[in-house]
């Protein structure tokens, strides 16, 4: 399997880390270069078609780790360890003929410079070490202060960084200061990591739905109507769910709690994307029992993480008075209800397909009746392939030219219940 890395660094750096891709035959690179670190907080939106972000550099990671969190991208860091420290050293002692001694370091973690200082039996007199590895966001300004006042203090003669913004604004400032290296065995780990998250992921792929159906106010409906109706309309209710499960290759059972539960995983997966804007499921329902019912699914990568996911979904239908039907992903993202028409501006719409994303007419007409079927809920670039019936590259193309006019924008991310990489989520942006 070829994994897809999206790399994130300097031109230089990602030129260097190129030459020792040559023996990686299994890894296709996607280079996104910055000048500035700041600038990897709109690149990694760009990166979404990518198994592995990969960040050379400890800043750009730093300035977007909240959202990697957030939305939980599979991301990896060169390492700034022992390693990068004392392969530094030896660039300074004997590459530039500089003493180990009357200077000042920035790391990540301040651990690493005292570890290597220790090992090479280094005096820490003279060594002054700032550590802003702990901080929500790294202020450059700081930084070079730091060394700044040390260097006019007369107590350091130059500084080893791990920061280029750092480098550029101190030798700006004629002080002698020496960007740290990355050694070998660093990216030769980052590699590694890359592809061990990337089969992680295919492995984990297979998407598991489960589903709780109850009907609504039950109690309410024992005490008017009485035992025996009741039991009625849950047989009936259980044969609808029966017909459910053989036409999406789902298993129903019941439960200690009045309500069926729906296990399944690319059948009833496709069924929910595909009617989005008219649940028949809730139709036939409603029609066969005269009473409003309540359906929560939830998608996870287990049985138990989509047990615990429908249960959000239900209640979530705790907030209607009539039938409702939602979904919690495997992010907690909560969709619907289905079956409720959205209604969206479809002029405004094809006005910026038009003008903003540069679509023809005949692209603009069928992306609108695409919303409209989905009922203006996710989707991904797979289901655009699907839709217009083109390949998946031909679809990424679309994506992008509706990105890059603001068209829509990227709302999450999901599981594929097959194996691949996970896929971005878009809306329309209006």
């Amino acid at each position: 399997m070829k994994i897809k890395v999206a790399i994130f660094g300097r031109s230089e750096l990602i030129d260097y880390f190129d030459e020792f891709l040559k023996s990686h035959d299994d890894v296709e690179v996607v280079p996104f270069i910055y000048t500035k670190a700041s600038d990897t907080v709109e690149l990694i939106d760009k990166a979404f078609m990518c198994d592995v972000y990969l960040f050379l550099e400890e800043l750009p990671y730093l300035y977007v780790q909240q959202k990697i969190k957030k939305k939980r991208l599979p991301a990896v860091q060169v390492a700034f360890d022992e390693y990068m420290i004392l392969t530094s050293f030896y660039h300074l002692k004997n590459k530039h003929q500089v003493k180990l001694r009357r200077l000042a370091i920035d790391v990540p973690k301040e651990e690493h410079v005292c570890e290597v200082l220790s090992e090479l039996a280094i005096n820490h007199d003279d060594i002054y070490t700032l550590s802003y590895g702990n901080d929500k966001e790294v202020n450059i300004s700081n930084v070079v202060d730091f060394h700044k006042q040390l260097f006019a203090e007369g107590k350091i003669d130059y500084v080893l960084t791990s920061l280029k913004e750092v480098e550029s604004r101190l030798q700006d400032a004629d002080i002698p200061s020496y960007l740290m290296v990355i050694p070998k065995i660093n990216i030769d780990h980052a590699i590694a990591q890359c592809k061990s998250i990337a089969r992680l992921n295919t492995s984990q792929s297979a998407q598991i739905v489960a589903g709780y159906v109850r009907i609504k106010d039950i109690e309410k409906v024992r005490e008017e109507k009485g035992v025996e109706f009741l039991q009625e309309l849950q047989q009936k209710l259980y044969e609808i769910l029966l017909k459910f499960g053989h036409k999406t290759y789902a298993s129903v059972l019941t439960n200690s709690e009045n309500q069926y539960v729906i296990f399944g995983t690319r059948g009833v997966l496709d069924h929910i994307t595909n009617h989005y804007r008219d649940f028949p499921l809730i139709k036939e329902i409603e029609k066969a029992l005269a009473t409003p019912i309540e359906i929560g699914f939830g998608l996870g990568l287990t049985a138990k993480q989509a047990e615990d996911h429908a249960r959000l979904a239900m209640d979530a239908c705790l907030h209607n008075q009539n039938s409702s039907c939602y979904i919690v992903n495997d992010r907690q993202e909560t969709i619907g209800p289905l079956g409720v028409k959205k209604h969206f501006d479809t002029s405004r719409l094809y006005q910026a397909l038009i003008h903003k994303a540069k679509l023809n007419n005949e692209l603009s007409y069928n992306f609108i009746d695409f919303v409209q079927l989905r009922n203006n809920e996710p989707f991904s670039s797979n289901d655009i392939a699907n839709y217009y019936r083109v390949t998946k590259r031909s679809a990424e193309r679309t994506v992008n030219k509706l990105l890059v006019g603001e068209v829509i924008k990227v709302v999450g991310e999901e599981k594929p219940y097959q194996k691949g990489r996970p896929r971005k989520l878009f809306q329309i942006n209006m």
